[in-house]
């Protein structure tokens, strides 16, 4: 037995647009899972966990913390 991964798209009405090759002459069990649309379209805005959330305090800057040499930036 081997996975092989296919992507399907399907209609307005739920019909697939294009059916698979498939082998012959075997049997096959499928798993559907659904994309959701948010995934691949939107940017999800990320918040901090409830336990750690409003807790933090940044004292002094930050950017100060590190000499600029170590940032690796490109000049």
């Amino acid at each position: 037995m081997y996975a092989e991964r296919l992507m399907l798209e399907t209609d307005v009405t739920g019909k697939l647009m294009k059916m698979p090759k498939l082998p012959p002459n075997k049997q096959l069990e499928a798993i559907f899972l659904v994309i959701s649309e948010n995934v691949a379209g939107e940017n999800v805005r990320r918040t901090p966990h409830s336990d750690i959330a409003g807790k933090t305090k940044i004292i002094g800057d930050v950017f100060d913390s590190v000499p600029a040499a170590s940032w690796n930036l490109s000049k």
